[in-house]
């Protein structure tokens, strides 16, 4: 004798943010931005060897409008950063990001003044995944991460957030 038995065949019991959650989670169109040799191991992760298709995410997006998961793979170069900011403008929200790669996450080896020294500079990540390059397995973890942090988010808490510059003064 519990509340079970007083509750109709034909009503389901949870919350809005589960629900939209666990659609969000479950239809997640990744928009493939590949610059380096990260790349290779991102289209790795899309054969049919490790089977994206399991997490909704058989195809690549082709246009950033259709896309809401953007994973950056790879080295960014300061002539490419307006681009990628771009590309990220135009995905509609709610939109995440994979930061993939020691490249793409802190400019890898490259410390000079022509690669940007973390994406995270210019648009907000969510996920970053180490190594040089990371292995299909490695990105699989961090959407599976992703599909973690999806589930524990408010749809009335959704805000857009803007990456935090950092400015030293000099002096």
């Amino acid at each position: 004798m519990g509340l079970e038995e007083n509750i109709p065949d034909s009503i389901i019991l949870t919350t809005v943010d589960y629900v939209v959650n666990w659609s969000r989670k479950s239809s997640m169109w990744p928009f493939g931005f590949g610059l380096a040799c990260c790349a290779i191991e991102m289209i790795a992760t899309f054969a049919a060897h490790f089977d994206l298709a399991r997490f909704g995410m058989e195809v690549m997006r082709p246009s950033p409008r259709q896309a809401d998961l953007m994973i950056v793979a790879g080295r960014v170069s300061n002539k490419m950063a307006p681009v990628v900011k771009r590309l990220y403008d135009q995905m509609p929200n709610p939109k995440w990001v994979i930061s993939m790669g020691a490249c793409a996450s802190c400019g890898g080896i490259f410390n000079n003044y022509a690669i940007l020294q973390g994406v995270d500079r210019i648009i907000p990540v969510d996920i970053y995944i180490p190594g040089c390059p990371p292995r299909p397995e490695q990105l699989i973890d961090g959407i599976v991460r992703l599909h973690k942090k999806v589930m524990t988010e408010s749809v009335k808490d959704k805000r857009e957030t803007q990456p935090q510059r950092i400015v030293s003064k000099k002096g």
